[in-house]
């Protein structure tokens, strides 16, 4: 199972802790056995220690001073990797602050895309619709022309297809002579 960065660099950190308090109580332990030893030097001024303890306390202190070393190395190590983990940490936050930013500002631009597109849509529309009203009056315009054209043929058509009457005189006979009926004063 793949652990997470920051579960591996809070082990780092508590390995880190728990060598560091290791390595005190060993500089701890190494000062009381200095001061153990200095005050037996000094409280036995005769006092020689024999050569096999001095050599055995002299590869005890070289032994510590290894494992203090080997622990000063680990430590160096650890502290590299916690800190470019922090730098890797710090890059992701920015990361995510720009992340965070750029989405802000799309949801900025998609909240404002209705009113653009209703504003543009309106540009556009406003010129149909005057072109609409336009072809509206001229259509009107052709419209009144037309049936005012149409009149006037129909009222010519209308006298030039009048039927010629023949004219009455004043006999009460037609122009050839006929006579028409009198109903007298009826």
């Amino acid at each position: 199972m793949a652990q997470s960065p920051y579960t591996d660099m809070n082990e780092q950190q508590a390995e880190v802790a728990r060598l560091t308090a290791e390595l005190e109580i060993r500089d701890q332990l190494v000062q009381q056995l200095s001061q153990e030893l200095f005050r037996l030097v000094k409280g036995n001024a005769g006092f020689m220690p024999s050569p096999e303890v001095s050599e055995q306390h002299q590869a005890e202190v070289r032994a510590l001073r290894d494992q203090l070393r080997g622990v000063e190395k680990q430590i160096d190590f650890y502290q590299g990797e916690l800190e470019e983990r922090d730098a890797e940490v710090l890059q992701l936050r920015q990361t995510v602050q720009e992340l965070t930013d750029r989405s802000r500002m799309l949801e900025q631009v998609v909240q404002e895309l209705p009113t653009v597109y209703r504003q543009k849509f309106s540009e556009r529309l406003t010129p149909v619709k005057q072109r609409v009203a336009e072809l509206q009056r001229e259509n009107r315009q052709l419209q009144a022309e037309l049936q005012s054209v149409t009149y006037r043929l129909a009222m010519r058509t209308r006298r030039s297809q009048r039927l010629e009457l023949p004219s009455l005189s004043a006999e009460g006979t037609l122009e050839g002579g006929i006579a028409l009926p009198s109903f007298g004063s009826a």
